[in-house]
């Protein structure tokens, strides 16, 4: 399953759109920072409750990993 929903153009993962956190969907209001390393891109993004979350997307794997910055 995938947990991360986004937007893909050009390329895959261009912009998230939805993550999937504690046995439910989120939708993403805000991506507040993006970035890429050797690995692939990364993302910190806020979703409607206020919570914000950092999006790994492991480019060589193909998976997301998704990490909660609140705690």
């Amino acid at each position: 399953m995938d947990i991360v929903k986004c937007h893909s153009g050009g390329e895959y993962a261009e912009r998230p759109q939805a993550l999937y956190w504690s046995n439910e969907w989120l939708e993403i209001e805000a991506v507040e920072q993006q970035w890429r390393t050797p690995k692939g891109k990364h993302f910190r993004v806020r979703v409607a409750r206020g919570a914000v979350f950092e999006l790994k997307y492991d480019e060589l794997a193909g998976e997301w990993r998704v990490d909660s910055v609140n705690g």
